[in-house]
């Protein structure tokens, strides 16, 4: 048993209102080459964290970790979250360890911030050459792990006005890839000043994101 299946098995017991975890848990934000901005949003994460700590008894870091996916410190995150706007490229060997993180119980949720839709498709496909992405069920727990999303995914931004989907790839039955297209999500959890979203869709973005990393540490992998 690898160390993050060690790790999420024992988080499987965690439950909203029960005994919450003594080490504090992190979400890793991905850098990557290709020439993408995989720094954007910087306040973005910190935020959510900051929502996660205050919404849920699941103890987490303030901030969250910057990590390659040839980093050890990988193996330690249950959470693995990119974005950007440009190109993404993994090399083979990452390919191959994003693939044994994600089989191994990690959870990737990449977040387009309407640019890198066409990279993004074409590496996950070089992970998951045997799976698609494809429409995560409205009815999935995703939409309802703490907050009930009945329309599923929220959009936060117009961009060119195509409705917000939430595609995914599910390995043995748990989602190992969630993909928020047209939605912008991470611009929601951003400081008020940067966007000035109305109060409506930042909330709505936040319990999105509390929604996922919930989802994320308590599915069993």
């Amino acid at each position: 048993m690898s160390r993050l299946r060690f790790c999420i098995a024992a988080l499987g017991v965690l439950l909203l209102g029960a005994a919450q975890s003594h080490t504090p848990l992190a979400i890793g934000r991905l850098q990557y080459d290709g020439g993408g901005d995989w720094y954007a949003n910087p306040s973005s994460l910190p935020n959510l964290l900051t929502e996660i700590d205050r919404r849920t008894t699941i103890r987490v870091e303030e901030r969250e970790r910057v990590v390659r996916l040839t980093d050890p410190e990988l193996w330690d995150l249950p959470y693995l979250y990119m974005t950007g706007h440009g190109n993404v490229r993994f090399s083979a060997e990452e390919v191959r360890t994003l693939r044994l993180y994600l089989e191994s119980g990690g959870f990737l949720h990449a977040d387009d911030n309407y640019g890198m839709d066409d990279s993004f498709r074409r590496e996950i496909s070089r992970v998951f050459p045997d799976r698609e992405l494809a429409d995560v069920p409205l009815d999935h727990p995703v939409y309802r792990a703490v907050y009930e999303f009945p329309q599923g995914l929220p959009k936060i931004h117009e961009h060119d006005g195509l409705p917000a989907r939430g595609l995914g790839i599910f390995v043995d039955g748990r989602l190992a890839v969630f993909y928020s297209y047209q939605s912008d999500l991470g611009d929601g959890w951003e400081d008020p000043d940067v966007h000035r979203d109305p109060a409506g869709l930042r909330e709505a973005s936040i319990r999105m994101g509390v929604n996922l990393f919930v989802y994320a540490v308590t599915a069993s992998p």
